[in-house]
């Protein structure tokens, strides 16, 4: 049963290659929260290591672990020892050669309350996603914890308005985006901009067409390309978390790290969803061609 109230703590955070000092960041991050009273807490993207997906090499595939390992032992008993939901962010290790980006959610007793694996998979110049991770196939559908349903998608998933929208019409309480994206080093200062103030807009209108809070969380730094194809990331943090008209309840830095507990108000959304009836006024008769690739 949701609260109609809920303290969301973030974690935008640096991260190295050594996956054990990640992990133990995460950890005292997620106590810390804890302990200024949240009761949710969302990490970013594949948080564990390094963003390995700028450039194809099999050896990166060792990052990846099976469900349930020591991954899930490790965050399982942070959420348990908090008394927190967790969303957190694994390179899951499926089968043999077959392998997710998957988001876990963890309830407050430390039991798993449901799985999301990331749908769109991106394959652009230092986003080689598609070499390491097989679309997800669990479709979008909210995940039911203690503070309410989480619409969980991940990173590339929150461009689609789509992805949103499913989750919304299957009754979450807010959308959560852990995600991995920042600038090419090479870009010019205005085109940088022009892309972190895209990602912020995207996001904030799902929370405006859908009526929802939006949390997305995102890490912050720079990472060279281990390749030397690329000029690396500079990821461009910003993490946010916005109320169901798009309004900023926090916004984080693009440059360092950081971590916040905000509240958020889940009955904001009956409120907006009275006032903006987006969901009543759909013309769901007319709306099949979306379902095509293409329409000419």
């Amino acid at each position: 049963m949701k609260q109609n109230n809920i303290k969301v703590g973030i974690i935008q955070h640096t991260f190295t290659e050594d996956v054990a000092k990640n992990r133990q960041r995460n950890l005292a991050a997620i106590r810390s929260l804890a302990e200024e009273g949240a009761d949710l807490v969302v990490m970013s993207e594949l948080h564990d290591s390094l963003y390995f997906c700028q450039c194809e090499d099999v050896e990166h595939f060792r990052y990846a672990e099976p469900h349930p390992g020591e991954f899930f032992d490790v965050y399982s008993e942070a959420a348990r020892e908090n008394g927190v939901v967790l969303v957190a962010s694994s390179f899951e290790r499926r089968a043999s050669g077959l392998y997710h980006n998957t988001a876990v959610v963890f309830d407050s007793d430390g039991s798993v309350a449901g799985r999301y694996r990331k749908m769109h998979i991106p394959d652009d110049p230092g986003f080689y996603e598609k070499f390491y991770f097989t679309p997800g196939d669990l479709g979008f559908h909210p995940i039911e914890t203690s503070v309410g349903r989480l619409g969980v998608l991940v990173c590339w998933d929150q461009w689609y308005p789509e992805a949103a929208r499913l989750m919304a019409l299957d009754n979450a309480d807010i959308l959560i985006y852990p995600t991995a994206i920042g600038w090419n080093p090479d870009d010019p200062e205005d085109e940088k901009q022009r892309q972190r103030e895209a990602w912020i807009t995207i996001q904030r209108a799902h929370a405006v067409a859908n009526g929802l809070p939006v949390v997305s969380v995102n890490r912050v730094g720079f990472e060279e390309d281990m390749s030397d194809v690329t000029s690396g990331i500079d990821f461009w943090g910003s993490s946010f978390v916005t109320g169901p008209q798009g309004e900023f309840l926090y916004l984080a830095p693009d440059d360092k790290s950081a971590e916040e507990v905000v509240n958020v108000d889940l009955m904001r959304s009956e409120n907006v969803r009275q006032w903006w009836p987006f969901l009543r006024d759909r013309r769901i008769d007319a709306y099949g061609d979306l379902t095509k690739r293409f329409l000419k």
